[in-house]
């Protein structure tokens, strides 16, 4: 049976916050995950403490902030790959993210191999 675009964009939007929660110990408040042509592009809302938040009223704060996620996420990059190729069935050859310290809002894109919206 062939898969909606919509079922895998929601699957893996479900296995991202469980890896959230999982390997952070807390998950977003909102995840949305689109397929674009070769790339599967996940925003996550949400994703900053309050704490994180006072942190970033200076520069040092937000470079703190944006580090530390940074390597959090680096940390579990394997299982983030491996769980976006499972679903898609498509090898992921780069992963490329960024958190917004204004908003709270991280977008990762995990490119793939092949168009993988054409073969939905």
């Amino acid at each position: 049976m062939k898969r909606s675009k919509g079922s895998i964009e929601a699957e893996i939007s479900k296995a991202l916050t469980q890896w959230e929660k999982d390997f952070l110990g807390r998950g977003s408040v909102l995840v949305k995950t689109d397929i674009l042509r070769d790339m599967v592009i996940v925003t996550l809302r949400g994703i900053l403490t309050p704490a994180e938040y006072s942190l970033c009223e200076t520069k040092e704060g937000v470079l703190t902030i944006k580090k530390v996620r940074s390597e959090l996420v680096e940390h579990g990059l394997e299982q983030l790959m491996e769980i976006v190729c499972k679903i898609s069935q498509e090898e992921v050859i780069s992963f490329h993210t960024d958190i917004s310290t204004r908003t709270g809002e991280r977008i990762m894109v995990f490119k793939l191999s092949s168009n993988f919206e054409e073969k939905l």
